[in-house]
């Protein structure tokens, strides 16, 4: 059985890819986890309906796929620990393939249905194929990781190499009689006909084959601009699109010349490594208050009562309208630019002295290319309590504006018209 999660593709899929050549018969299985949908602490939605139609997209583009190959995904609202180890037993199948995650929920969802199917004697088989550089590539065990991020760039760049893209799988055999299983919708997922009624399509375009196509317009004809990474971070967030095979491709556009817009994409590459290598070294460091300042906590706790201010940022009344203009498009669309979060977040915890955490919760409910080592890694950094004592500083968010945006936020229909 093949687990999908956030691994949304057929290229450069080793879960996959070595399920089909060892394994006679694959059963692709995709679960609607309810939990992804809840509320968290802040009040938050952990999925916001944006992001839920994105996923939704995702899913179904591959189960059409598979189908397109003599094969199916089967999909199921529930929680993975119910449902792999029901349909593992139903279908006899005698090993769960599956990509290993870094932040706490997901790894604590992995090891509850390791669990339940040890109970049966079926092994969970874990791999890795998240990140750039392959965490055996690395020239450091995990323990040993520096914790600039500076330092982690040059090292890994200069000592480690890329690997090239897992072959495309030729087996996609499954069993006879498979089960019928339908893509539930978003009414199914619990969110109201007003939230629904909110989804823009032209912002959900989701899938592996929308992910590679867009990826070659940006890569052959895009100019250089901020919006490069943004258009593409849902894709690899969601796993539509493999970020080693976005790097070779760069590599091969590249042909060794120097490129402000492909370094700009490398390097954000890099962070997401760094920031998922490191909720590897610290277990869940990103989600704590104080981060690695033992002293931090009580500003943070300090900051809890400011609901009011926290209430102006979110719906985009505050003093700034470049701020508010960045909230505003969060909501309406999912997208915003790498440097425009960062100015936002800057925003929300030096100016208004508002718990990061409640920021970056917020982040998560709405971003389209939201992933959790990433979006709260970059928040700790902004409130000073990040891994990478270097870049733990205060930000000057209005010389950014002026630098990164002198003519404001660029209208995101103009982009993806594009």
């Amino acid at each position: 059985m093949i687990w999908f999660r956030n691994d949304l593709r057929l290229h450069d899929n080793e879960v996959f890819y070595q399920a089909s050549e060892k394994s006679s018969f694959i059963i692709p299985v995709y679960c609607f986890d309810p939990r992804y949908f809840d509320r968290n602490q802040f009040g938050t939605l952990n999925t916001g309906v944006l992001r839920a139609a994105f996923v939704i997209e995702a899913v179904t583009a591959l189960k059409e796929k598979l189908k397109s190959h003599g094969s199916d995904l089967l999909t199921y609202i529930g929680k993975p620990e119910d449902i792999i180890p029901r349909i593992a037993q139903k279908y006899q199948v005698n090993e769960v393939y599956h990509h290993r995650e870094v932040a706490l929920r997901e790894t604590s969802i992995s090891e509850k249905v390791e669990s339940e199917l040890w109970s049966s004697k079926i092994n969970l088989r874990h791999f890795i194929g998240h990140t750039l550089y392959h965490k055996e590539d690395l020239p450091f065990p995990i323990k040993d990781i520096p914790n600039g991020f500076s330092i982690f760039k040059k090292k890994v760049e200069r000592e480690s190499l890329v690997r090239q893209p897992i072959p495309f799988p030729t087996n996609f055999l499954t069993p006879p009689h498979l089960e019928d299983t339908k893509i539930p919708s978003l009414k199914d997922l619990g969110y109201s006909e007003e939230e629904i009624k909110s989804v823009d399509n032209i912002y959900i375009l989701g899938g592996e084959d929308t992910a590679l196509s867009i990826m070659h317009a940006v890569l052959s004809t895009y100019p250089e601009t901020e919006q490069d990474p943004l258009i593409l971070g849902p894709f690899i967030a969601s796993g539509a699109l493999s970020p080693i095979l976005l790097y070779n491709n760069i590599k091969k556009m590249g042909e060794g010349k120097k490129d402000k817009r492909f370094e700009k994409i490398i390097d954000i590459l890099l962070w997401r490594d760094y920031f998922r290598f490191m909720l590897k070294k610290y277990p869940n460091i990103f989600f704590k208050p104080q981060g690695t300042k033992n002293g931090a906590q009580q500003h943070a706790q300090a900051c809890d009562g400011n609901e009011e201010l926290f209430e102006k940022w979110k719906s985009g009344h505050t003093e700034h309208d470049f701020i508010n203009s960045v909230m505003i498009q969060l909501q309406k669309t999912g997208y915003i630019p790498y440097q425009a979060r960062l100015i936002a977040a800057s925003y929300l915890v030096h100016e208004y002295q508002v718990n990061w955490l409640q920021g970056a919760s917020w982040y998560e409910e709405h971003l389209l290319d939201y992933s959790p080592a990433t979006v709260y890694g970059q928040w700790s950094h902004v409130a000073g309590v990040g891994t990478s004592e270097k870049d733990n500083k205060a930000l000057d968010w209005q010389k950014l504006i002026k630098t990164h945006f002198p003519n404001g936020l660029p209208k995101l229909d103009e982009i993806l018209a594009k």
